[in-house]
């Protein structure tokens, strides 16, 4: 039996993501609540600016005053889609202290704080819900956190902004340079007018912070992932990775060690094999790949931005939240009990592509290769070609760390022989 008494929802922000989760909640008004078993009811918007014309909202329910909006005590659920670290915090506190269960889609303050809202909620008796921080509508965070809940994760590995793997494909497809690509993606709407977040790979991290702390049981905030960005990426490397019968990404990875005693969690441009799911993820897509021990390889694809995309996955945890209000209930919170150490980025083990430009003249492949084996790295083939006295030098290598990689490199600049290092890049997948 349906109950009668609306369920009330404040929203905070109303641009892009925040109009569609009101439009949404509007236009769907009679199946969300026959999927709740209540009716819900916008019952404020707080926005920057209240004299913009909002379509579909009366403007009655619009304030700048977020943080009274939260403290009315008659609000049921927040959902918070402002983003950044501050007001956001706060707001999201003082919700659970008044009485009010969480949506959020803000990535960065649930990489950065999460351990902290999770204890608040807890405190309170609420819920803390943000499917939408990762990766839009593609479900990860429920499929992680409640359908393998009952096995063990040993890696994700995933496209998880949509901005780069724009620009890469782009880059891959046209043979175009990663400025022109750029522009072309910021032409498109694909990037923002400063993409640094995106293109330096920020967004990227947040997001595989929150991913590793949900699979591996453990607290990873943001500082504990080890970041690199893709504006160096060039087509020379396309070239290379094309020899090599790969494509390049901007990957999220997260992995348990094989001892299972620490983990990891990275991003940074990476060659694929072109016979991996992930090389064939085009345009502005996302995607995620699980490896667990039970279920073994699971993949998750879709759009992973936008204001639709992003609003269904705000909308599919407001109706989970509601649920549990009637119920009298709160889903899943934080899972940290294994409270694994997570590894530096020196530790971890991965496959390497070296490309060095070298003198043209014999020794040179020897001179090179005992500097990989003094360093303990085995390499796996080499490449050489040149003319005139110069040549270029591509070496790829077994599984080796990285910090044993970093002093092989270090040492090939030394050598008399070695002109410069033109690129190293990771090769995973494998």
């Amino acid at each position: 039996m349906m109950r009668t008494r609306p369920l009330k929802v404040a929203l905070l922000g109303c641009g892009v993501v925040g109009s569609e989760v009101a439009r949404i909640m509007t236009t769907h008004a009679a199946d969300l609540a026959a999927r709740i078993g209540a009716p819900v009811e916008l019952a404020g918007v707080a926005v920057r600016r209240p004299d913009k014309v909002r379509e579909g909202i009366d403007p009655a329910l619009v304030t700048t005053d977020a943080t009274a909006l939260v403290k009315r005590g008659d609000i049921d659920v927040v959902v918070e889609v402002i983003g950044g670290i501050e007001p956001a915090r706060t707001l999201i506190t003082t919700a659970f202290a008044h009485g009010a269960s969480v949506v959020s889609a803000n990535k960065a303050l649930i990489a950065q704080d999460g351990a902290a809202l999770h204890a608040a909620a807890d405190e309170h008796g609420k819920d803390l819900y943000y499917e939408a921080a990762v990766a839009g509508a593609i479900p990860l965070i429920r499929p992680l956190r409640e359908s393998l809940a009952g096995d063990k994760v040993n890696r994700v590995l995933g496209i998880v902004n949509g901005t780069t793997n724009f620009i890469l494909d782009a880059m891959d497809s046209t043979g175009a340079g990663y400025q022109e690509a750029l522009d072309e993606a910021t032409a498109l709407g694909y990037a923002e007018a400063d993409p640094t977040a995106d293109v330096e790979g920020f967004d990227a991290a947040a997001k595989a912070a929150i991913l590793a702390g949900i699979a591996f049981h453990t607290r990873v905030r943001l500082d504990d992932v080890y970041r690199e960005g893709m504006t160096e990426v060039t087509a020379a490397d396309f070239a290379s990775a094309k020899e090599m019968g790969c494509t390049i990404k901007l990957l999220a990875i997260c992995e348990r060690a094989t001892d299972g005693g620490s983990v990891t969690a990275r991003v940074h441009p990476a060659m694929i094999p072109l016979s991996h799911p992930l090389a064939n993820v085009r345009e502005a897509y996302n995607a995620v790949f699980v490896e667990s021990e039970a279920a073994g390889q699971l993949m998750f694809y879709g759009p992973g931005a936008g204001g639709s995309p992003t609003a269904s996955a705000v909308l599919g945890d407001l109706v989970a939240v509601c649920r549990n209000r009637i119920g009298g209930a709160t889903g899943p919170g934080e899972s940290a009990y294994a409270a694994l150490p997570v590894s530096p980025m020196g530790d971890v083990v991965t496959r390497y592509h070296i490309s060095l430009d070298v003198a043209d003249k014999p020794g040179v492949l020897a001179q090179v290769a005992t500097v990989f084996a003094e360093h303990g790295v085995s390499i796996d083939t080499v490449r050489q070609s040149g003319k005139d006295g110069e040549a270029s030098l591509v070496v790829v290598t077994h599984r080796a760390s990285d910090a044993a990689l970093g002093g092989t490199v270090e040492a090939l600049r030394k050598l008399d022989t070695v002109r410069g290092v033109a690129s190293i890049m990771r090769v995973e997948g494998e």
